[in-house]
């Protein structure tokens, strides 16, 4: 590429900081809403059927018994078996709710940042999830915020492709696998933020505490990134790459078809079955933690132990993502994704099978190093993806990469809700079962094609490349 056309595509200094600032908190805020249902659900659940003329008198007896230290009588007994049923299975919907939305919004927002900008798709995928979870303040029946949060999750889908797309064009090739790393840990920073917050607000302002009689207070601290969107509409510079592809006088296909067929449908499928094991294991094992800890944390009076194994799985989270393409490019893309999937493996079989929640470090210290673990794939997707697209796809291909999965570990997870009875309401099986999905990414990483570290060799060619020898450390970054 010649000088000129390299120079059409840099931005300034004070730009690359608002695009990085804008992404980093976009995504943060995104985790935020993320982790406002598997934080809240249980007592979502339970205050709605509470509130319930139909319900209200077998789950006034079924609180009573799973809240005191006596077994009760057996009705009782029968009335909490049933709650806790209950509970997992709409554990299970609303995660499935969220995987739908967002993967549909990730189809839909990558389209539109391709369309109509980076800026523009990100600026509204902020607004969304913040309006729309703000408005499930509002609802009165479990369908009806699993209805809330599909909606709301269109605007985290369509964050992702967006802010990574931007980023990626944003910042010089050098310092992608930092940018990686800090768009990757940001969300759990936001997760870990959320869980800060909502155990101060319960000490400070007991009359808060998240509870089935106090939950609705959460939904409004899902709007507080509203005026996030704005300002990123006001202020963050679009990317030169893409208003430079805009001015193009190729010929130009439609985003999403293009991806879909070749010869980039083999890097769409590659970077579909990549994006599809993290979330799998994330949400379709590793967060029956939160309900598990919750149904253990009102047996023993730890109401917050729930909050408590959050907020450290999700500490370890923001490091491990974080870390995630510092390790990718040192120790290579695929020797990395093997080593995370062996590691969470292991780690979530010995959390689920050997250990029982409680507030000391005999749990949290594993929980722990689960989040550093298995979220490094988070840190590592926000490096790859990229690299596997030209940029008049790259939000499309980002996209439907990673948020496809998604629509693969909704319909898991809702399957698997049909059996939370049949496994006698035992998350711990449940999350042990799940985590077995690591093995397919020790296997599936082998297979996929070699993507490209360099944003202007696949504009160049329009497609990635078959061999990563354009740079002299291809050899040790594919090793």
């Amino acid at each position: 590429m010649a000088d000129g056309e390299q120079q059409t595509f840099l931005m300034d200094r004070k730009g690359r900081l608002l695009v990085l600032t804008a992404a980093f908190l976009g995504w943060m805020f995104a985790g935020w809403e993320m982790s406002l249902l598997p934080l809240s659900a249980r007592s979502v659940t339970i205050g709605m059927l509470q509130e319930d003329a139909d319900h209200s008198d077998w789950v006034t007896s079924a609180r009573r018994t799973l809240e005191s230290q006596e077994d009760g009588s057996v009705d009782d007994q029968e009335a909490a078996n049933r709650l806790n049923a209950i509970v997992g299975e709409w554990f299970a919907r609303y995660i499935a709710a969220f995987l739908f939305g967002a993967a549909l919004g990730g189809w839909v927002f990558g389209w539109f940042g391709d369309h109509a900008g980076r800026v523009k798709a990100m600026s509204l995928s902020i607004v969304w999830y913040a309006g729309f979870t703000g408005l499930s303040y509002f609802v009165t029946s479990p369908m009806q915020m699993c209805v809330m949060r599909f909606v709301a999750c269109m605007g985290i889908g369509g964050m992702w492709p967006a802010g990574v797309a931007l980023v990626a064009e944003a910042w010089p090739d050098v310092s992608r696998p930092t940018l990686a790393g800090l768009i990757g840990t940001s969300a759990n920073v936001g997760i870990a933020l959320l869980s800060i917050v909502v155990k101060q607000i319960g000490t400070l302002s007991p009359q808060y505490e998240l509870t089935p009689d106090s939950w609705r207070w959460m939904m409004l601290l899902g709007a507080i990134p509203l005026l996030l969107g704005v300002w990123v509409l006001l202020k963050v510079p679009e990317s030169p790459r893409w208003l430079a592809r805009q001015n193009s006088t190729a010929k130009k296909v439609t985003p999403l078809v293009e991806v879909l067929r070749p010869p980039l449908l083999k890097y769409t499928l590659s970077g579909i079955a990549l994006g599809t094991i993290p979330l799998l294991g994330a949400w379709g094992s590793q967060k029956w933690i939160l309900p598990w800890a919750g149904q253990v944390g009102a047996q023993i009076g730890q109401e917050s132990l729930k909050a408590d194994t959050q907020t450290m799985w999700a500490i370890g989270a923001a490091l491990g993502s974080l870390c995630g393409g510092w390790l990718a490019s040192f120790f290579g893309r695929r020797t990395t994704y093997f080593a995370v999937s062996l590691g969470s493996l292991i780690l979530a079989q010995l959390i689920f099978l050997r250990l029982e929640p409680s507030p000391d470090w005999k749990f949290l210290g594993p929980v722990f190093l689960l989040g550093l673990v298995a979220t490094v794939y988070f840190g590592w997707l926000p490096l790859f993806l990229p690299e596997m697209f030209p940029t008049r796809v790259r939000a499309t291909g980002s996209g439907v990469s990673f948020n496809s999965g998604r629509i693969i570990s909704a319909v898991v997870i809702l399957t698997i809700s049909g059996f939370v009875a049949s496994l006698n309401n035992d998350y711990a099986k449940i999350g042990s079962l799940m985590s077995w999905i690591y093995v397919a990414g020790m296997i599936v990483i082998l297979l996929v094609p070699k993507s490209s570290e360099s944003l202007e060799e696949l504009d160049a060619e329009g497609v990635p490349p078959d061999d990563l020898a354009s740079t002299p450390a291809s050899a040790k970054l594919e090793s």
